[in-house]
């Protein structure tokens, strides 16, 4: 069965992996994640798949390629945080 991780805590599940990696390595880990959005969910296995980059020295590198992937309205609203309201 897969598991679902909210965009918000895609850390923990990056943290899964040992660093250096490759784009081949990260997306077959995560084949069964899915991603969960503001806007929907994507495999998070395919948005690695997708990224440009083909090697991560650490998880950040890692975490900036799937922010950038992903479409503005992934995170929300523009200009509105979790935090308000």
């Amino acid at each position: 069965m897969g598991r679902e991780v909210k965009l918000s805590r895609v850390d923990d599940v990056l943290s899964e992996l040992s660093y250096p990696t490759t784009r081949d390595d990260a997306a077959g880990e995560f084949e069964d994640v899915t991603l969960l959005l503001a806007d929907g969910e994507r495999n998070l296995g395919e948005v690695v798949s997708n990224v440009p980059e083909t090697r991560f020295e650490a998880m950040d590198e890692l975490a900036d390629e799937i922010n950038n992937a992903l479409p503005r309205e992934a995170v929300g609203e523009p200009y509105q945080s979790e935090g308000e309201g």
